[in-house]
């Protein structure tokens, strides 16, 4: 903005000191001044006149070549490099000026300082910034300074999940998003290549994607509950996880599988599932939560909480500054907080890169006829809250039929589900996983197969050798009777 009438100027003189206006009487307040400026880079931006009285009498001063110098030197003082705007407005029939510094807002290189501190602006007030507000703006303007690109000294390559790491270029490979030779070169360098390892160190970035070992790492953590009726009065369900991005995934999704109705068609080894709530508008929900998260607070998480009538998702964090409700339902471009995550999760085909996660969870629910998910945030939190019509005991809901059947009601729903993905084949557990479409080997031991197992349902074609290379699972005369009955 360029002020160079003194009808500008009498309109800014003509209200009053505030968030974004602040008047100085002469340059020898020049400190002062360029401190609220700094306040004002560091907010919504605004303009310091020189020349007007604090009750905006304007009274101009005289500038001189020297003036101008001492403004220039003193705008060279802030970091990092601010766009300022210097105008000067002629006040008639006098040789006196008004000098107007303007501040456009700035909001992707905050923070700024001026003489190495940083100030803020509350009302007509300007104050040192305190250290925490300059932390969370700093991290909030990405790159080096950004939560996820800060290096861990402390955090080895012994301390992530190779096969985590192998999978998630595999699948990049698969959907074209990364070329045939990264599966040939060394775990060293597809860190660099996913920009998660500089000068031979981690950053924090690689341990929320791939870490093994996440015990500096608390916020890592998925806390999943199933609630009797739709309060949180009473527990079914309540399980806590720590894990890389697709461990907590994969765990996510077994949960919605244990607790939600389900129903289904098997075509030869594959399965079209159908949940209370569509399967794909979930994992987009669970995806964007681990994604677009504030990891940098150590007590944040991820929840999801499972009622009668609701599922909800909610992450630590918020949505982007200048993004309303109204731009986020509508067409928006992608803005991830968290770049290095997002462009991980993108390359292993997690990740969408246009935005469109938002409008693919509207389009599944209105698919399934449930209403469309809704999106809240308090700003320190998000959730989004996916309702479904309610069911009774052994009355289900016609939209939504259970898959339980309740023959076997005492099974779960995520090992009723392997004993349908099985049917008649043998399959290998990398087939198993690849059906399900899961990653984490843990985790689908762990909730899928061990149980199956110790259930009597599934058994190895060689079970005095757990490792056989050639080794197998099907399904059990038990396992095939329940398959049976449900059908």
């Amino acid at each position: 903005m360029n002020i160079t009438n003194i009808d500008d100027i009498r309109k800014l003189a003509s209200g009053d000191e505030g968030g974004r206006t602040e008047y100085k009487l002469i340059t020898g307040q020049l400190e002062r001044g360029m401190e609220t400026l700094c306040a004002f880079l560091n907010g919504e931006g605004g303009t310091v006149l020189f020349g007007v009285a604090d009750n905006g009498k304007i009274t101009g001063q005289e500038v001189s070549d020297k003036t101008k110098r001492e403004i220039a030197e003193a705008i060279r003082l802030f970091e990092p490099f601010a766009t300022i705007t210097v105008s000067y407005a002629n006040i008639p029939d006098t040789d006196k000026q008004v000098i107007a510094l303007y501040a456009e807002e700035q909001r992707y290189m905050r923070p700024f300082t001026y003489k190495g501190r940083a100030y803020q602006r509350i009302e007509s007030v300007t104050s040192v910034m305190p250290q925490d507000k300059y932390n969370h703006l700093l991290m909030q303007r990405g790159g080096k300074y950004s939560w996820e690109a800060i290096p861990n000294p402390d955090l080895q390559i012994s301390d992530l999940d190779e096969n985590v790491i192998i999978g998630a270029v595999r699948a990049g490979i698969n959907c074209g998003r990364l070329p045939e030779t990264t599966i040939r070169e060394e775990i060293p360098a597809i860190l660099e290549k996913f920009d998660l390892l500089h000068d031979g160190k981690l950053n924090n970035a690689a341990a929320v994607l791939f870490g093994r070992n996440l015990y500096d790492y608390p916020q890592c953590l998925l806390r999943m509950a199933r609630f009797r009726g739709t309060s949180k009065e009473e527990f079914i369900d309540n399980q806590r996880q720590q894990g890389n991005i697709y461990a907590l995934l994969d765990a996510a999704m077994s949960f919605f599988f244990k607790h939600l109705s389900l129903s289904g068609k098997i075509e030869g080894l594959y399965r079209e599932e159908k949940l209370s709530i569509p399967y794909k508008a979930l994992r987009e929900c669970c995806i964007n939560a681990f994604c677009h998260r504030a990891y940098h607070r150590p007590g944040g998480s991820v929840g999801i909480a499972i009622y009668d009538d609701r599922v909800e998702i909610e992450s630590s964090g918020a949505f982007p500054p200048d993004m309303t409700l109204e731009k986020l339902l509508g067409g928006h471009s992608s803005e991830p907080p968290n770049l290095i995550i997002a462009n991980v999760l993108y390359k292993s085909e997690l990740l969408e890169s246009w935005g469109r996660g938002i409008s693919l969870m509207i389009d599944e629910c209105r698919r399934a006829g449930i209403p469309d998910p809704e999106f809240h945030t308090d700003g320190s939190s998000v959730w989004v809250v996916f309702r479904y019509e309610m069911e009774t005991a052994g009355q289900a809901s016609d939209k939504h039929p259970t898959s339980t059947r309740q023959a076997p009601d005492k099974y779960p729903t995520s090992i009723v589900r392997l004993i349908e993905l099985i049917g008649e084949h043998t399959c290998s557990l990398k087939e198993m996983m690849g059906m399900m479409e899961l990653k984490d080997r843990e985790n689908f031991l762990g909730n899928y197969l061990n149980p199956s197992m110790e259930a009597g349902l599934v058994e190895p074609l060689y079970p005095d050798q757990p490792k056989h290379p050639k080794q197998k699972y099907r399904l059990t005369e038990q396992g095939k009777a329940l398959l049976e009955r449900g059908e």
